[in-house]
This record gives structure tokens, C-alpha cells and sequence, in this order.
């Protein structure tokens, strides 16, 4: 493990830059606006309209999700103690995304609610689906008591199939209005963030991330190994078992809300280790800003390449995180070969 100066350590740069990623963000779009404007608050009364009830609430619910799925993916890397885990390369998400589609198709009371109890319903189902298949996943992965990277991959490809097949399903057996709603989840879109949004997804995430952070040493704790950790006064299981919990729930939020958004989480948290080292102390916070600022880039990317129009984001971190995944699993067969 790399040892690291926190004064060597580019808070301050990784600031700078979410900062600057998010006025281009809200600047840029089918409708322009000047970004002297928006840091001076000389715009008009049509700009201020669109910044405040488009722009910037996209703006706050990217930053949210790209950090919860960027810490999401470091503490998976963290419990499997390999490069490779991925919330959405395990199938956490897409069994998430199951479970908001059996909300959406089947659930009789979603037009007599108010936004904010359908959100906390969403939530509520993607993170019963993420717990579910966390598990799953953990419990095929294990050989000889010891977590696999073969089985772990095998396991991960058989839960993408089957939730695939049973959003099929889903579709299938959906109306118009739900169809969108389920096309929406599968290809991932920042584009119907609301304020009330916004304040329930802030509302889970922030103390979801404060709580990760603070379990830094831990997770260093974790990467010696699991009997150096319970010599070390380290409750393994139970320890596990919080950190499933706690990336069932930030991916059950983020799907709920987003869709699936891939590969934030396999990206961001080697990139940190790469620059930076192992160190969780380190990994976790900067995880989050470069995750918030690559999810921020993603998404203007994904509004400004063909205005009018605007692709999903899910399709952008894609394209960027295919390449990613081969050069890693490259990488990896060929130190272990």
C-alpha cells in the first residue's frame, strides 16, 4: 500500500475542477447562457427560470449519484478486495432496476400518491432489489471461503441475464406510459430531476457517504486481509454486512432515481488508486469528487452532442467505461499469467 501525504493530496485541484465541470454544465444545453452571468447574477428572468428549475437541480443530482456510485465501487473493490467490482458489472444495478420496474408496472397506488412518498417507494424497491442481489452475488462468489474473481464475473453476467429477461418481461406486460418510464430506467437519464428529487436522494446519500468515510480505517483495515482484520478487533462479518447494506442502498437510490448508469464505480476508484494509492482514508473522498465531476462531464456531453435532442447518460459512461473494463481485465490477465 502507497503511503501518501494528506498535503500531497489534491483536495483543493479535485474541488476546482467539480466546480468548473458544473458552470459548464449549467451554461451549456440547447438554450445557452453566459457563464459571466451566472457568477455574477446579472442574467435575465428566462435564464434564472432555467437555471433554477432545469439546470441546476440536474446539476445537484448528478453531483450526488456520480459520488454515491464512484464510493459505491470503491467499497465493492474493497469487500472483494479486486479491481474488477462494479456495482453495475455485478448486476447490483440492473437488480435493482428489476425491482423499481415491478413498482412501476404492477404497483395499483402510484397516481394517488404525492412525488415525494413515490420517491421513497422507488427508493424503497431498489434497495430491497440491490440488497437481494449483493447477496446473491456474495454467496456465489465465495469457493473454498475464500470470494473467487471467476466466479465472481460468472455471477455477475448470469444476474445482468436474468434481469435483462425480466425487464423484458416487464415490458412486455407494461402500458405506454410505463414503457417510457422503463426505457428510462434501462438507459439511465439525469433529465427529470426535480427539486423534490434532489431533496430525497441528498437526504439518503449525504449521511450514506459520511458514514463511509468515517469507516476509512476499516476498510484499510479489510484489505490486510480478513484474519489480520479480526486480529487487528476488526467484527468482519458484521462489517460486511453494513458495507452490503450500504452499497445496496446507495445503488437502490441511484437507479431509482437515474436508471442504470454504468462503470462510474469501476473507473473512479482505480484511477484514485492508480494517482494515489490504496489508502481508503484517501480513496474514499476523492472518489467522490472525481466521481461527481465525471458524471457531471458525462451528462453535458450527453445533453450538447445532438441538440435538440440529448442522449441518455448511461450510454456516455458506457462508451467510456467498455474500454475501461478491457484494458483493466487485460491488465489483470496478464499479471496473473
Amino acid at each position: 500500500m502507497k503511503s501518501h501525504s494528506y498535503s500531497h493530496i489534491p483536495y483543493p485541484m479535485l474541488m476546482a475542477i467539480l466546480c468548473l465541470v458544473g458552470l459548464f454544465a449549467l451554461t451549456q444545453g440547447a438554450y445557452s447562457i453566459a457563464w459571466k452571468d451566472v457568477l455574477f447574477s446579472s442574467m435575465s428572468e428566462i435564464d434564472k427560470q432555467i437555471l433554477m428549475t432545469v439546470r441546476l437541480p440536474r446539476l445537484l443530482m448528478a453531483v450526488l449519484v456520480g459520488a454515491a456510485l464512484a464510493v459505491s465501487g470503491a467499497l465493492m473493490q474493497a469487500l472483494f478486495r479486486n479491481p474488477l467490482a462494479d456495482p453495475g458489472l455485478l448486476g447490483v444495478s440492473s437488480g435493482a432496476s428489476v425491482f423499481v420496474g415491478i413498482l412501476i408496472v404492477l404497483n395499483p397506488f402510484s397516481g394517488s400518491l404525492p412525488l415525494w412518498a413515490q420517491s421513497y417507494m422507488q427508493s424503497g424497491a431498489a434497495f430491497l432489489g440491490a440488497v437481494l442481489t449483493c447477496w446473491l452475488i456474495f454467496q456465489l462468489s465465495k469457493h473454498k471461503c475464500q470470494v473467487s474473481v471467476l466466479h465472481l464475473l460468472l455471477a455477475g453476467i448470469a444476474i445482468n441475464a436474468l434481469s435483462g429477461s425480466a425487464t423484458g418481461l416487464l415490458t412486455y406486460l407494461s402500458n405506454d406510459e410505463q414503457l417510457r418510464a422503463l426505457t428510462f430506467w434501462a438507459m439511465g437519464n439525469l433529465g427529470g430531476a426535480r427539486w423534490e428529487q434532489v431533496a430525497v436522494v441528498a437526504s439518503i446519500l449525504l449521511p450514506l457517504l459520511c458514514y463511509v468515510w468515517r469507516q476509512s480505517k476499516n476498510l484499510n483495515l479489510l484489505l490486510l486481509g480478513e484474519e489480520e482484520a479480526r486480529y487487528l478487533g476488526l467484527d468482519v462479518e458484521r462489517f460486511k454486512v453494513k458495507l452490503i447494506a450500504v452499497v445496496a442502498l446507495c445503488v437502490g437510490v441511484t437507479v431509482a432515481f437515474t436508471g442504470l448508469i454504468g462503470f462510474i464505480g469501476l473507473m473512479v476508484p482505480h484511477l484514485i488508486r492508480m494517482m494515489f494509492g490504496a489508502d481508503n482514508r484517501i480513496v474514499i473522498p476523492c472518489s467522490a469528487l472525481l466521481g461527481a465531476s465525471l458524471l457531471t462531464s458525462a451528462d453535458t456531453f450527453a445533453r450538447v452532442l445532438v441538440i435538440p435532442a440529448e442522449l441518455p447518460v448511461g450510454l456516455v459512461t458506457s462508451l467510456l467505461g467498455g474500454p475501461f473494463f478491457l484494458w483493466l481485465l487485460l491488465k489483470n490477465i496478464r499479471a496473473t499469467s
